[in-house]
């Protein structure tokens, strides 16, 4: 039997989670005394989202190309939320691929806005999280980032598998979900990125990670204020912002502003003087190739 599309697979598989943790009771069903599955059964599901039982069962089980429109109406009759109604959309077979930048690029512009934003944190992220630039700010706020391995340079690594982020950030539990949910949503996209398989199999020894994989978790990123409780500035209160690189597509700018003047003054402790002549750091497991000022993943 040929296997489906491992994207379609992945929407499949999410849509059957929803669909059972989903009772009868919240689309006014009555409760039928011998229901063999958790939640809804799939028939219950077409009818309130207006297609066949057949087309929602090849649906869930990755058979069939569908449109916005029926993900649409599958989303409101599992009550999905807005988030996870987006992330369904967007296995829309009308839905415009994804483009992103060569792997390990880094502008020139990109590491001069990093640089330009000292005494605040900022970095560059690429779409695997991989920390590709960021500046001395942010080196103080979390560590020397320089001295992990390159392949832990990454936003799920440290939240999931370097101990000191549980007590540097006061709201861990929170984060550290809502982040996992916006990776495994676009990860979800792309089933054979050996990168994405990678930095799951790694966090996966977390038991919180897990179960959280196993439960599909997805989250979209929203501004908020995040809370650090550091060894040396004391509590932070910080305003994150994420840019999405619109010449750069698929790399993310994200710095930390301050959320009112004592987390200014806090974040003003970690930025002594000599970060204003430290220049912006690369990942050092990048090197450049000869095109001027950009530098790109090694081998």
């Amino acid at each position: 039997m040929t296997q489906p599309p491992r994207p379609r697979a992945e929407l499949g598989a999410f849509l059957r989670s929803r669909r059972e943790r989903l009772s009868p009771e919240a689309l006014g069903l009555p409760l039928a005394p011998r229901r063999r599955t958790p939640g809804l059964r799939r028939a219950e599901v077409a009818e309130s989202a207006g297609i066949s039982a057949s087309w929602y069962a090849w649906l869930e089980q990755g058979r069939v190309r569908t449109s916005e429109q029926v993900l649409r109406a599958v989303a409101r009759a599992l009550r999905l939320d807005e988030t996870e109604t987006a992330h369904v959309v967007s296995f829309a077979e009308d839905a415009a691929p994804p483009h992103s930048a060569p792997v390990g690029w880094v502008s020139p512009n990109l590491r001069s806005l990093v640089d330009a934003m000292l005494p605040h944190p900022a970095m560059v992220i690429d779409p695997h999280w991989d920390l590709l630039a960021w500046n001395a700010a942010y080196a103080a706020l979390l560590t020397d980032l320089a001295r992990l391995p390159a392949k832990r340079r990454n936003m799920l690594w440290l939240v999931f598998r370097w101990p000191p982020c549980r007590t540097l950030l006061v709201d861990w539990e929170d984060e550290a979900r809502a982040l996992l949910g916006q990776f495994r949503a676009r990860a979800a996209h792309h089933p054979d990125d050996p990168r994405y398989a990678e930095i799951i199999e790694e966090i996966r020894t977390d038991p919180s990670a897990a179960r959280w994989l196993h439960e599909r978790e997805t989250a979209a990123f929203r501004p908020a204020v995040k809370r650090f409780r550091h060894p040396r500035a004391g509590e932070l209160h910080l305003k994150s912002v994420k840019l999405a690189a619109v010449d750069e597509p698929g790399h993310h700018f994200l710095t930390y502003l301050p959320d009112g003047p004592r987390s200014e003054a806090a974040l003003n402790r970690l930025a002594p003087a000599a970060f204003d002549e430290r220049p912006v750091q690369v990942d050092s497991a990048f090197r450049p190739l000869g095109a001027p000022g950009r530098t790109r993943l090694a081998p």
